[in-house]
């Protein structure tokens, strides 16, 4: 099942996609303005989906939304977990600390505040605030069922879900002050989509990621391509680790770190400029595709 946000008619909807992705159903719900997460966290009390509120729409008509637009809190982000990301890191400034050698994921926070849709534009914020703009596409867990201290060995059965996300990420801020969290977090920072397919019709395991970058008045650049099953730590592993000592509650979301191809990993680097599109495709899931726009100053 895919379950998407959108706009349509002035107004928001929630409901079902086709599985072929070209027809929406909007869905009786009271509150659509958090997209999925009443849904998401209606299943976790054993609840089924509402009935249909309107006619099937084509896809095409309507504007989708991010799926889970305000996300139930900061989503959770794992750091250089692709045996090829690792390995292209070795020869940038991150290269004293690259993952597969450490027993441990590396978990950062993006602020659920710069998610946006999956054909929003991203605003770039200016060279005086960053120079160094890169992609990273992502594969996105969303947790259906909550607890604490979960095993590994049971953590697939907490899984609602997958979505694709963009990690947008300005390298320079993120250097500049060690810990990630405002070089991750820019306003429009997050761009997700285009729904979440729920975990019967995935194994995300093993499932493949793709990353274009069509820079201004050019043609489109493959620059990321990898499998999930290249993770340094699986699905099961990240939900062990952000879930010691910490609840995780229906809806909240785990991006699971990218592929090998990012800007900052080539000689010289590939940093996104205005007017530049990002297209990012997961097998089994879809696709977002977002222009990155220069920003004007807003006190």
């Amino acid at each position: 099942m895919r379950i998407a946000s959108w706009s349509w008619g002035g107004r928001l909807h929630v409901g079902t996609v086709s599985p072929d992705g070209r027809e929406a159903t909007p869905l009786a719900l009271a509150d659509t303005s958090r997209g999925a997460l009443p849904l998401i966290q209606a299943a976790a009390r054993g609840e089924g989906l509402p009935s249909a509120s309107g006619a099937r729409l084509p896809v095409a008509a309507i504007t989708l939304a991010a799926p889970l637009p305000r996300p139930l809190r900061s989503i959770f982000c794992i750091g250089r977990n692709y045996r090829s990301h690792a390995a292209e890191l070795a020869t940038t400034v991150f290269r004293d600390t690259v993952a597969g050698e450490d027993p441990w994921p590396i978990v950062f926070t993006k602020f659920g505040e710069c998610v946006i849709g999956p054909h929003d534009a991203v605003r770039l914020p200016g060279a005086a605030v960053s120079a160094q703009i890169d992609y990273e596409s992502e594969l996105a867990v969303v947790i259906g069922r909550g607890g604490r201290d979960i095993a590994a060995a049971r953590a697939m059965d907490h899984v609602f879900g997958y979505t694709v996300v963009n990690d947008v990420s300005a390298r320079d801020v993120q250097v500049r002050h060690k810990q990630w969290d405002l070089g991750k977090s820019f306003d429009t920072f997050c761009p997700m989509g285009p729904w979440i397919v729920t975990a019967d019709e995935l194994d995300a395991r093993d499932t493949r990621v793709r990353g274009w970058v069509t820079p201004k008045g050019g043609a489109p650049e493959l620059r990321q391509d990898g499998r999930t099953s290249d993770m340094i730590f699986g699905i099961a592993t990240l939900i062990e680790t952000c879930s010691r000592g910490i609840t995780l509650h229906p809806g909240d979301v785990i991006a699971t770190g990218t592929p090998s191809g990012v800007g900052m990993g080539f000689d010289p680097p590939k940093w996104l400029n205005d007017g530049d599109v990002v297209r990012i495709e997961i097998d089994g899931i879809g696709a977002i595709e977002n222009r990155f726009e220069l920003s004007h100053h807003v006190d």
